[in-house]
């Protein structure tokens, strides 16, 4: 698990993707950048992070169809209700969505996953010292678990740094009202 400096060009591959998602989601949707890699000076995984946020769960199945299209494979909620994984199959070549690592999710715009990621990303963009408080946790997970070690990262990510991620909720709530 490599994590990088922020680096300029996550931006642009995310609107390169966005452009192509967009060729195919033709209903009301939100294709948002999230994750560490929208996040400028965040620390990161090169790989960008997008939910869909659909206004209408109904439309769902027709969303499907149409990742399925240009190369996308449905897999599941991956133990996230209400947030449906897709990953690239390799069927139908694309050279932007084959060239540029990323991660699709596909939920609705009422989803708490969802508005937990967004509130996240905006509070950070907007709070330097969050933002590097969060680096500062990559760092130290690192140095205990090592590189290699995905699962150990997620699992101390969670279980001894959850408050901070939930008192980042909670501000950035408190600053919508």
């Amino acid at each position: 698990m490599v994590i990088t400096i922020y680096e300029k060009d996550w931006p642009q591959h995310f609107l390169k993707i966005k452009a192509e998602l967009q060729k195919v989601l033709t209903i009301p949707c939100q294709v948002q950048h999230v994750g560490s890699t929208s996040i400028p000076g965040m620390k990161a995984k090169p790989i960008i992070d997008i939910d869909v946020g659909l206004e209408n769960w109904s439309d769902f199945e027709a969303v499907k169809k149409a990742l399925a299209e240009i190369g996308y494979e449905h897999e599941g909620d991956k133990g996230i209700t209400g947030r449906e994984a897709f990953c690239r199959n390799e069927k139908v070549h694309n050279e932007i969505l084959d060239s540029i690592d990323h991660h699709l999710y596909v939920c609705s715009v009422d989803n708490e996953e969802y508005k937990r990621h967004i509130l996240f990303r905006d509070y950070l963009r907007n709070h330097d010292e969050a933002r590097d408080r969060y680096n500062q946790i990559k760092e130290e997970i690192l140095a205990k678990v090592g590189p290699e070690n995905r699962a150990g990262y997620v699992q101390m990510k969670e279980e001894e740094y959850g408050d901070f991620f939930e008192e980042i909720i909670e501000k950035a709530n408190k600053e919508i009202i």
